[in-house]
C-alpha cells in the first residue's frame, strides 16, 4: 500500500450518510465492512513501522545509556502525520476500491 498517493483527510470529516450506505443499501452493513477494512489498514501500517524501526534499532543491555536515533525520529513523525485508519478505509469505500459480498444473499441463491 503506498500511503502517500491516498487522498484522505486529516482530520475528522463529516460525509454523506446516503453515499456511504449507497453500495449495500444498509448503513449497518457499509460500517461494517469499514471498520473491518481499517483494521487490515492499521495492521498493514504497524507491521511496515516495526520493519522500518527495526533497521535502526541499536541494542544495548545498559539501561544508563539511551541513544536518540533521529532515523527512527523521523520514521515516527511520518508515521504520525499520516490520515488515520478509519479514514484511509472510508475514502477507499467511496472510491470503490472495497470489494465486499453479502454471504447470506449467496447462500439463498
Amino acid at each position: 500500500m503506498d500511503l502517500k498517493k491516498i487522498d484522505a483527510p486529516l482530520s475528522t470529516t463529516t460525509y454523506n450518510r446516503n453515499a456511504i450506505d449507497a453500495p449495500t443499501n444498509n448503513i449497518y452493513e457499509a460500517i461494517s465492512v469499514i471498520s473491518r477494512r481499517a483494521e487490515q489498514i492499521n495492521s498493514e501500517i504497524k507491521k511496515e513501522l516495526i520493519e522500518k524501526l527495526e533497521e535502526f534499532a541499536t541494542y544495548n543491555d545498559s539501561l544508563e545509556e539511551i541513544f536518540e536515533n533521529k532515523e527512527q525520529i523521523e520514521v515516527s513523525k511520518f508515521y504520525e502525520k499520516l490520515p488515520k485508519p478509519h479514514a484511509l478505509a472510508v475514502q477507499e469505500w467511496l472510491d470503490d476500491k472495497i470489494y465486499h459480498r453479502n454471504t447470506e444473499q449467496d447462500k439463498k441463491d
